[in-house]
């Protein structure tokens, strides 16, 4: 069953691509908000959460995350990672530069050891208050699920305007200091075929990949509850497959299956 996070700051938890990661949400607590509506996204359909743009404020993220970072590290277990992730898309509170700038001020302070990382659908990258952000964390890890419109309307349901050629010219411009990540899946939803790992996906999304060059690209399959209940996982074996092609292009990929 799909579910939201009711807190600001959540975990830690150990994380198949990160190590032990403590969240931030920076989204409503109480309702979803994003520009994407994946249909694989383990928080459910934004219609099943509806809710005004109640961003959760600076001062509340700056102090609890200040609070969290002491008591773990007074305990002997700072996290590993600072993931911004949440109930949607984080890079759409308005104040997410001056967030981040607050986070690695925290990060550098009480914990240096930890990295800062952002999970991102790359929506928002026409902002130059959002690149400027993602270009300071340690991880900016930026989705792409295929190479092709029709297919991104059917895996994450852009809300307004997406193009992957735009995207792909705007990741282009983080000049590899970026990791790609990206959803290998296939089944149906609401009656219609969704499969991003035919030799047609593949083919285009790792040309994609070489005009990018990210410093890795990060690839896994379903491991929570989805929205829509007739997806079907991809075996690791399957992705590793995948990803012996993208370490073919000079681009570590490691898998989580």
């Amino acid at each position: 069953m799909t579910s939201l996070f009711n807190d600001i700051i959540f975990g830690p938890v150990r994380s198949r691509r990160l190590g032990l990661s403590l969240g931030v949400n920076l989204l409503p607590v109480e309702s979803k908000l994003c520009s994407f509506d994946c249909i694989y996204c383990e928080c459910g359909w934004n219609g099943d959460h509806p809710g005004g743009r109640r961003f959760n404020r600076r001062e509340d993220v700056e102090r609890l995350l200040r609070e969290t970072l002491e008591k773990m590290v007074a305990a002997g277990t700072p996290p590993d990672v600072i993931t911004f992730a949440g109930n949607g898309e984080p890079t759409l509170h308005p104040e997410f530069e001056a967030v981040i700038g607050d986070t690695l001020r925290l990060r550098d302070a009480i914990c240096p050891s930890a990295r800062v990382s952002v999970l991102s659908n790359a929506t928002q990258l026409h902002r130059p208050d959002v690149r400027r952000a993602l270009e300071r964390v340690d991880n900016n890890l930026l989705k792409l699920d295929s190479a092709f419109d029709k297919t991104v309307r059917l895996l994450n349901r852009p809300q307004g305007n997406y193009s992957v050629e735009r995207v792909v010219e705007q990741l282009c411009g983080f000049e590899g200091k970026l990791i790609v990540q990206t959803m290998f899946l296939r089944g149906e939803c609401e009656g219609v075929r969704v499969d991003n790992t035919t030799e047609e996906e593949v083919s285009a999304w790792l040309r994609l990949i070489g005009q990018i060059r990210p410093s890795r690209v990060m690839i896994y399959s379903l491991d929570r509850d989805t929205p829509c209940q007739t997806l079907e996982k991809v075996s690791k074996e399957e992705l590793s497959r995948i990803a012996a092609r993208v370490e073919a292009l000079g681009i570590p990929c490691p898998v989580a299956g």
